[in-house]
């Protein structure tokens, strides 16, 4: 390792190659601390040049390499053993900003937020926004396909890229896609989007800008319980209308979030509250408004506050928002689920994952994307507790097999990374995984970018695999 360390420094410098155990600590996880491992070295490029270069060395020395962004993923999809991080954050560089074409060139260390506050002046802004969108960056919501609040009516990342600069994993670059949108032959940029990291490392995205709403309006809804606020959610689906969000929180995020500093004056004797977001044309919101409130009456909201102003707006998002921070008031570490079921089985399925909370004795909560049944099941643990570590994994893995037996799937936005591995084969076959299994092999055929993500080995891994740990598996009739 003394030569490859020799040769990382000639390109990033010696203050850009982190090697001593008190420095790598830092980058034994992602957002989901229950899994770690160590790196060999973090380096920080500040060019595409520089990360060819950190790349050829990597292969010649036949060492693994993991690109990486801000850190704030949540499927352990940023892990390396043995292997050295490519840590992008210093390559955060607006290329260009193209009013006329709507779009936008980045480089992959800009955390999402700064874009849309760039673009801010010109009307415009970049829709995607995961909660962490302060600080998570775009090659990071690239490699995760990442959501947010708003993908009910905007969609996910792959939603709003056009082109990427790639280096492959052998160190060539390449341009994917075209600033239009449309390129010949296969859609290479839908590959790359959401392959987490896998299929090389993106130095720079063209992104799609939209125009800022002409009008929002923003509704607080107060409910006994989820299952009322999530019938609210159907009906108002049900009524024709799409939302910029719908988003529950629940009773006992409430009461962390109350008690944080993210507090938003929500009542903590509600056991969920509903946020509806109306954006578009000014003249047609106030009768959407309207037609929202007696929708949330109908399924027994006890009250529905629309927002006066933008302080009092950003104080209803401040609650959503600081939900997952609030959590760290509950325990330790905090287990921040992802999967998707039916709008039309919510009800029933967030009652059963509470029973499996219960059943296993867990803290878990419940903040989520209502709009498109993308579900955050949150446990709160300490990771010390090796008995209370088996049972948030059990918790999980009939989480996730609950989600898939009532027609959903094992991800939304999180993504797959080493958390979910095991599970793909839940919702695709053999012949599925053997076509993603062969596109990664004609990226990466020597499996040193990202290795050990997203897709199982040929052979089931018996210990993940919660029929063969003796769950049951959960029918629906």
């Amino acid at each position: 390792m003394d030569g490859l360390v020799r040769e990382l420094r000639n390109v990033v410098g010696e203050a850009g190659c982190l090697v001593r155990p008190e420095e790598l600590a830092v980058y034994q996880c992602d957002g989901l601390t229950c899994h770690r491992a160590d790196p060999v070295a973090v380096v920080f490029p500040r060019s595409r040049v520089e990360v060819q270069r950190v790349i050829r060395a990597c292969r010649a020395a036949g060492t693994p390499f993991v690109p990486r962004g801000a850190g704030t993923g949540l499927s352990g999809g940023a892990l390396a053993e043995g292997a050295v991080v490519i840590e992008c954050s210093r390559m955060k560089r607006i290329l260009e900003i193209d009013t006329a074409n709507r779009t936008a060139r980045v480089e992959p260390g800009i955390p999402n937020a700064e874009v849309s506050k760039a673009v801010a002046p010109h009307g415009l802004h970049y829709a995607p926004d995961p909660s962490s969108q302060l600080v998570c960056t775009i090659g990071g919501n690239v490699a995760e396909n990442s959501g947010g609040p708003h993908t009910l009516k905007y969609g996910t990342t792959t939603n709003h890229v056009l082109a990427l600069e790639l280096v492959l994993p052998d160190g060539e670059c390449v341009e994917l896609g075209s600033p239009t949108g449309w390129a010949s032959g296969y859609d290479l940029v839908g590959a790359v989007v959401g392959s987490e990291g896998t299929l090389g490392v993106v130095t720079a995205a063209t992104v799609r800008l939209v125009p800022l709403p002409e009008g929002v309006e923003t509704l607080l809804g107060i409910f006994p319980d989820v299952v009322s606020a999530c019938r609210a959610v159907g009906g108002i689906i049900e009524a024709g209308m799409v939302p910029a969000a719908l988003e529950i929180v629940d009773q006992r995020t409430i009461a962390a979030v109350e008690a944080s500093v993210y507090a938003a004056g929500l009542p903590t004797d509600a056991g969920a509250v509903l946020l509806v977001e109306l954006d578009g044309a000014a003249v047609a919101l106030a009768a959407q408004v309207e037609r929202v409130r007696a929708i949330a009456a109908g399924a027994g909201a006890t009250a529905v506050e629309v927002a006066r102003d933008e302080a009092e707006r950003q104080r209803f998002w401040r609650a959503r928002k600081g939900a997952f921070g609030a959590m760290g008031r509950l325990a330790p570490d905090l287990y921040v689920h992802d999967a998707v079921v039916p709008r039309s089985r919510l009800p029933e399925v967030l009652e059963r994952i509470c029973a499996i909370g219960d059943r296993y004795g867990l803290k878990l909560s419940n903040v989520f994307h209502a709009g498109d049944g993308n579900l955050h099941p949150n446990i709160s643990f300490d990771r010390r507790d090796p008995d209370e570590l088996r049972r948030v994994f059990a918790a999980g893995a009939e989480i996730l097999e609950l989600c898939v037996a009532a027609g959903g799937v094992i991800t939304g936005e999180h993504g797959i990374g080493n958390e979910k591995r095991d599970f793909m084969r839940l919702v695709f076959g053999d012949d599925d995984l053997d076509a993603m299994h062969r596109l990664r092999d004609v990226f990466d055929p020597d499996h040193l970018c990202n290795p050990g993500k997203v897709l199982p080995t040929p052979r089931f891994c018996v210990e993940a695999n919660p029929k063969a740990r003796g769950y049951d598996r959960v029918g629906f009739e």
